[in-house]
């Protein structure tokens, strides 16, 4: 006989947890690794890579993507019915392995389902369905990525949104940067509670709550980011995977990012999230990727360095901005575009001029380029927004 299979176990309570935990755990082959408390406990239980089942009560509130997540990580779903058989159905038509409650059926199907891990369904019966499905989302996903150093991250995310805005579309603007995101600062917004927390909280209530989650402000719909850098660990995986997805119903999504790209290969083990899994999570769904730097010396340096990193994080095609740009430091673009040559795509390379003037404005009255009017700086984000975003078609909006 092979090594023991892995089981964890969520029933929520249920009467007939108990017996099954009893049978699961004294079956032949068979060991229950854990008795979750709740949905989160069984994603981080699960992300150790040491389990095979996940046996779940019909009522569990697992959205797409926790499912999705269990499946990544090799986990097969055995649901046990119990008195829900509506719910039970659409478990099965999601590819779940679905029984009766009962400790002789429940023991065979974990052993079945233990050697064939299911793929992700259509849909997954939670409360999130109660909502348009996620994966019909329309709307453009543009990530703004930078490295370290403030190369104005946040300022170009704030000026693609707001073209977009002025374009006639309905753009979320989404701070996923956990490492100290300004957006609610720069619209504004310093009271108003963090809108990324209360999506996290909301679970898998999100898709009915999503809206009353965002602000309006400056013409845009708008996700706050962390109050404080550090709050970072409260959030749940799949969080960014269910924002993006729930915005791109409406229209466009900009998102600002953080600058680090590592990983944090031991997060899994500790059963805590991955602190720039925010940014990495961004990325990977990327429609398109623009990756900001600053014009000196050391923000091309750093720049280049995170674009041979970026090569490994998204599929998406990467357009890069040269920000600050100014007389000062005794190169023009020209030169600039000569020593990015070899990390860049033709045509994928733009400038945005050095205009404090205008910046200091904008965040200090809580105002986007585009609502203070015309200057050197807007000007140039208009042009880079036609090369990013054009004259998309907005998707039918839904305003707050």
């Amino acid at each position: 006989m092979g090594p023991a299979r892995g089981v964890l176990l969520l029933g929520n309570g249920a009467p007939w947890e108990a017996e099954a935990l009893a049978a699961l755990d004294g079956a032949a082959g068979l060991v229950v690794l854990k008795r979750c408390l709740d949905v989160a406990d069984l994603l981080a239980a699960a992300a150790t890579g040491q389990a095979q089942v996940a046996v779940l009560g019909a009522g569990v509130g697992l959205d797409q993507a926790g499912w999705q997540h269990l499946s990544g990580h090799g986990v097969a779903v055995v649901v046990v019915e119990g008195d829900q058989p509506g719910v039970a159905e659409r478990w099965r038509h999601a590819g779940a392995t679905v029984v009766s409650a009962g400790a002789a059926g429940l023991v065979a199907a974990v052993r079945e389902a233990s050697s064939t891990p299911g793929a992700p369904g259509a849909e997954v019966p939670s409360a999130a369905n109660d909502a348009p499905r996620r994966s019909a989302g329309r709307g453009r996903l543009t990530v703004v990525w930078g490295p370290a150093g403030a190369p104005g991250r946040t300022t170009v995310a704030l000026g693609l949104a707001a073209e977009a805005a002025r374009r006639g579309a309905d753009p979320l603007l989404l701070d996923l940067d956990p490492w100290g995101g300004t957006v609610a600062q720069h619209l504004g917004l310093v009271e108003e509670v963090s809108g990324l927390l209360a999506c996290n909280r909301a679970g898998t209530a999100l898709a009915s709550r999503f809206v009353s989650h965002q602000r309006r402000a400056a013409g845009l719909r708008v996700i706050t980011g962390l109050p404080r850098a550090e709050r970072w660990g409260e959030l749940r995986p799949g969080l960014v995977e269910e924002l993006l997805g729930l915005g791109r119903l409406s229209g466009p999504v900009v998102v600002d990012t953080g600058f680090c790209l590592e990983e944090d290969p031991g997060a899994a083990y500790l059963g805590r999230p991955e602190r720039n899994a925010l940014t990495l999570d961004a990325l990977g769904a990327a429609d398109e990727v623009v990756a900001v730097g600053s014009c000196d010396p050391v923000g091309l340096g750093r720049l280049v360095r995170g674009l041979a990193d970026l090569r490994e994080r998204t599929a998406a095609p990467v357009r890069v901005v040269v920000n600050r740009m100014r007389r000062s430091l005794g190169w023009g673009e020209a030169e600039v575009a000569t020593m990015l040559a070899g990390y860049l795509q033709p045509g994928s390379l733009h400038f945005l001029p050095e205009d404090r003037d205008a910046c200091d404005r904008a965040l200090v009255h809580g105002r986007t380029l585009v609502e203070l009017g015309e200057s050197p700086l807007s000007k140039a984000m208009a042009r880079l927004a036609d090369a990013v975003i054009g004259e998309q078609a907005p998707v039918v909006a839904r305003r707050l």
